[in-house]
């Protein structure tokens, strides 16, 4: 059908391996996702399969959204996203953690929790100057340019500014295990976002 699924992140834990050793994993209220729209070569130019998750009341939701989504049942989804198709898709079908197996290898993406304005120690791991009284430098920058030639900043120069709250793709994962009666998947390792936060949980390769 898919080869992913829309989440909620819960939080981390810690649980034992089959070794017994500790592991740190990341809890994701994976689905139940609902099929919303599938887009073919023929007239969409290619194939992709839509599916919503988090459902909502009729009443946060503008008209045009609710008209896209009557095509596909009764159910009001706060989250829509794509997905390559994968096989044969059902308008109105439901996507679940089922599609995943214990030890599948995934990339979980999110948006990362924002940290506001932020310096050159903390968003860039400046060193800084000297901590002692009179330095007169402790967490500046420092000279950032040049004299007469190029006398001007290089783009893309490391400097203070807007930190986190960006598009943040984890690779190199595993699903850790499968809860399919609670919709709950474990993933090991930690993943971008706030708790509560949505994540796109996709296979990898």
């Amino acid at each position: 059908m898919v080869k992913g699924i829309l989440g909620k992140k819960l939080g981390m834990i810690q649980v034992f391996n089959q070794h017994r050793c500790l592991v740190p994993v990341t809890v994701i209220e994976a689905g139940p996702c609902a099929v919303v729209q599938v887009k073919e070569k023929n007239p969409d130019k290619y194939e992709a399969v839509q599916i919503g998750f988090d459902e909502v009341p009729e009443r946060k939701l503008n008209k045009p959204e609710l008209g896209h989504l009557k095509k596909s049942g009764n159910r009001r989804w706060r989250h829509l996203k794509e997905f390559k198709a994968d096989g044969e898709a059902k308008l109105g079908g439901l996507v679940t953690v089922d599609i995943f197996s214990k030890g599948d290898p995934v990339s979980v993406q999110g948006i990362s929790k924002g940290k506001g304005f932020q310096g050159v120690m903390k968003r860039h791991n400046y060193s800084g100057g000297p901590a002692s009284h009179g330095s007169m430098f402790h967490r500046a920058p420092g000279s950032i340019g040049q004299s007469s030639f190029p006398s001007r900043v290089f783009k893309n120069k490391d400097l203070p500014g807007h930190m986190g709250n960006r598009r943040i793709t984890v690779r190199g994962l595993k699903v850790f295990d499968v809860r399919s009666e609670e919709n709950i998947l474990l993933v090991s390792g930690s993943v971008p976002g706030p708790i509560g936060g949505m994540v796109i949980i996709r296979k990898a390769g």
